[in-house]
Order: structure tokens, then sequence, then C-alpha cells
């Protein structure tokens, strides 16, 4: 990963200084929380794979970088509203937003960032990316939607869960990717090859955030271990071993996550579960399966540098412990 970094460590001081520029305001609130969210230790996953696409599509301009900072800017605007929908303390081992500065706060710039983001999308001077970034936010947002209507619900399968990871996460990494696409003007088959391996790579990336929400150090995670669990989210890990329980560890998972407080001999019950069931591995391999096909979908382009960058940001998604 390291490689990656030093890559594009130019490109990303620049989406870096976007940031800042983007977030003037004459509301100081909105520059506080907005940088107090930015510089709290994100991974930038989703600017470097744009950058990174770029370079692949051989893109000489400087629009990826205004574009970089956007697909961030949408990101961090939904990590601010799910912290509040979902009462999150702690977000990237600090303390979250709206716990700092309140839900109303949490919100509204939020949507600060969201109209911004708007405002950055015009300068592409392209129509068909513009309708990409508008039609993946409303994706995302039907994606939480979805969660939010399947919190709780026991009778949650792969096929329903894969269906809001896909809205919820995926959609955006793959936005990020099919962009540098339009932006170089390649051809319709690189340019849906992109997205793919945007898909594959985003549905890995929340499958093994899932995953390490039950076997994660919270210091190293950057958030409370079962969280999830918390909530009432039906993920891979306890999907996996839900579905291969008997009917009392089936009536006591039902107890656990329609309680209104998570026990912590509760979940370590669920925790013991999952591992017993082979939970976190099933989640683990199927990230993995994902990998695989998102390379797959590079076989398209010529070998270079970039590409190797990318295979080696796919490996990361599936190695990393936070």
């Amino acid at each position: 990963m390291e490689t990656v970094i030093a890559l594009l460590k130019d490109e990303m001081q620049a989406v870096e200084s976007q940031f800042k520029k983007n977030l003037a305001s004459d509301v100081k609130l909105v520059s506080q929380v907005g940088d107090y969210v930015l510089s709290s230790g994100g991974k930038r996953i989703r600017p470097m794979l744009l950058l990174l696409c770029a370079r692949l599509c051989r893109y000489n301009g400087d629009k990826h970088i205004e574009l970089a900072g956007v697909v961030e800017f949408i990101h961090t605007a939904t990590l601010l509203h799910d912290d509040v929908v979902d009462s999150a303390n702690l977000r990237r081992g600090n303390r979250s937003a709206n716990s700092v500065w309140g839900n109303q706060a949490s919100v509204l710039v939020g949507d600060f960032l969201f109209a911004k983001s708007f405002s950055v999308m015009v300068g592409s001077e392209s129509l068909k990316i513009l309708q990409i970034l508008s039609d993946t936010t409303t994706q995302l947002a039907e994606g939480e939607i979805l969660q939010l209507i399947n919190t709780c619900d026991l009778d949650v399968d792969e096929p329903r869960y894969l269906q809001v990871v896909r809205d919820k996460t995926a959609i955006l990494i793959a936005a990020a990717c099919q962009v540098a696409g339009v932006l170089a003007g390649v051809d319709e088959n690189q340019e849906m090859a992109l997205r793919e391996f945007g898909l594959e790579i985003g549905t890995a990336f929340q499958l093994m955030d899932d995953a390490l929400d039950y076997v994660a150090d919270e210091e190293d995670f950057g958030k409370e271990k079962g969280h999830d669990l918390f909530e009432g989210k039906m993920t891979l890990p306890l999907i996996h071993a839900y579905s291969d329980s008997t009917e009392l560890e089936r009536v006591e998972i039902s107890r656990i996550i329609e309680a209104e407080e998570l026990a912590n001999e509760d979940l370590d019950y669920i925790c013991a579960l999952i591992d017993e069931k082979g939970g976190i591995n099933y989640t683990r391999q199927k990230a993995t399966e994902r990998i695989e096909r998102a390379k797959q979908q590079l076989s398209i382009f010529s070998d270079c540098e970039a590409r190797q960058a990318l295979f080696t940001l796919a490996d990361y998604v599936v190695s990393r412990n936070k």
C-alpha cells in the first residue's frame, strides 16, 4: 500500500488542497465540522481509485483532482448522516462529529458537502459525469433507507444484504472508477470494466468492514466492536451464522438483536457463535472472490504501473485490519 501512496503523493496533496478550498465558508461551523471529519484519518480509497483509473486511461488533464475531491465529499457527507442515524459515538477512532457538535450540525454540514459536491461537478463540463454522480447519490440514499428497513429483520438473507452493500457502499466506488474513464474518453467496454471493477472492490470493502466489526480491536478499527449488532444490522457474518444455527440459537440471536441495549455477555455470545459457524472466514472468502473478479475486469487494459497499483489497492482491501 505504501507504494500506491508514494505514487499518488503529489496528486493526493492537490486533492487535500482542494478539500480546504471547497470547505471555505462564511459560516465558521461548516469548515470546523468538515475539516474535523475530513482530517480524522480516512483511507481516501475513493479518491485514490479515481486518480489511479485516470492514470490507467492515460488522462492528461487536471479535472480528475477536483472530481477525486467530489467523491470524498460525497462519502464524507454520508458518514455525517450515517453517524446521526446510527447514534455513533466513534468514527475512525475519534469522537464522531455528532457527538461533538450535535445531530443538527452534522446533518446540515452533510447537506453542505452534498451541495458543494454538485457545484464542483458542474466544473467538469461533462453532463455524463454529472448524471453518473447524481444517480449515484440517489442510490446511496436508497441504500441507507433499505438498510433501515432491514433493521432487526432476521429474514434478511445474503442477496438482500448484498443489495444494501451495493447501494450503500459499492456504488460510489464504482462511480469513482467510471468517472475517470469518462474523463479520459475511453470506449464503452473499458468504461464498464472500470465500473464493474469498482463495484467488486466496493463490495469486498464493505464485506471486510462487516467482518472487522466483530473481530477488530476498537483502537485499531476506530469504532465500537459489535456496533452493527447494537444497531440491529444483519451483516454477512451473522447472516451466515444464523443460517447454520439451531432453533435455540436462533431464539437467542433474535433476543439479542432486538434488545434495547447490547450487554457484553450477549456480544461475546454472538462473536463466539459467528466464530463457531465460520461466519468471519466465510465473509473473508466472499471478499477475496470479489477482489479476484475485480482484477479480471482490468484485463481489458494493458499492463502498466497504474494497473499494478490498482491490484495492490485491491489486495489491501482484504488484508487490512482497520
